[in-house]
């Protein structure tokens, strides 16, 4: 893996500093104002979420992202990532109990780790993420008040961390990120009480089981079957946890989610409608 053209350079004193241009600025502005802009109205919680993974990696100085959000008995779950990979790596520091997002959820605080190929507080996370590519991690909290309710997490494959600048723009999507799925819950007048962000978490089941019914139906890898999943919920302007439900549920037929048809080239399910 390599860095994108926005690593922050070391400045005189040795330290890395932001390099990320004024029109990379404005974009981070823009993107966040969209993001906000969506809870006006009706919106899918996955979907948003997975686009602020992506936009975090496009504006940051990191390879990729991943969002975890605790569940009613306060254990992390994957809700977000920006791809496979990182998402069974996320799953990999769940089910070990060990790692970056794990310390940042029960303190509460940014966790970074500038180079994992060194000593490490985490070996089996360390030595299953640096086998993966990824030399430096950081985790920030999800804060709802004064509770933790996940992390975002980011991963670079050089050593060094993220810049100052970068930690605190990643903050703000974190906080973007709870606001998200607090309004999630209060739309569909679901309690916030201990814990308890059940829609998130059944959203996010519903869509790993379309995602693997869709991969093993064409035979494609599972970042692949997430993205026809995704394009078919676009493409019939239907939110993407409604369409892996009806695709559960056997209301929509699985032979239609394709739109393999080349960059650019509008699918011909537009008009075919989940029912």
């Amino acid at each position: 893996m390599t860095g994108k053209p926005h690593d922050g350079q070391p400045n005189r004193s040795g330290e890395r500093v932001s390099s990320v241009s004024g029109a990379a600025r404005a974009e981070t502005a823009t993107t966040l104002v969209e993001i906000v802009g969506t809870l006006v109205g009706e919106f899918d919680l996955i979907e948003v979420l997975t686009a602020l993974t992506s936009r975090v990696v496009a504006l940051l100085d990191v390879e990729a992202a991943g969002v975890l959000l605790a569940d009613s008995d306060g254990c992390l779950r994957v809700i977000g990532a920006s791809s496979e990979a990182i998402e069974l790596l996320e799953l990999f520091q769940i089910q070990n109990d060990e790692g970056p997002c794990m310390d940042c959820f029960q303190a509460g605080e940014v966790v970074l780790h500038p180079n994992l190929n060194l000593s490490s507080p985490w070996p089996l996370f360390s030595k299953e993420y640096t086998e993966a590519g990824f030399a430096s991690v950081c985790a920030v909290p999800m804060r709802l008040q004064s509770r933790t309710i996940g992390c975002l997490n980011l991963f670079r494959p050089s050593d060094g961390g993220p810049t100052d600048g970068d930690v605190n723009l990643a903050q703000a999507f974190a906080e973007v990120a709870t606001v998200v799925i607090i309004q999630d819950e209060a739309s569909r007048n679901a309690a916030i009480r201990e814990g308890q962000l059940s829609h998130a978490l059944t959203s996010r089941i519903a869509i790993e089981q379309a995602q693997g019914m869709i991969a093993e139906h064409f035979d494609v890898e599972m970042d692949e079957a997430f993205a026809l999943l995704r394009s078919y919920s676009q493409n019939n302007n239907a939110g993407l946890t409604s369409v892996a439900q009806a695709l559960v549920a056997g209301t929509a037929n699985i032979d239609d989610v394709t739109s393999r048809h080349g960059p650019g080239r509008a699918s011909p399910l537009r008009d075919t409608r989940i029912r």
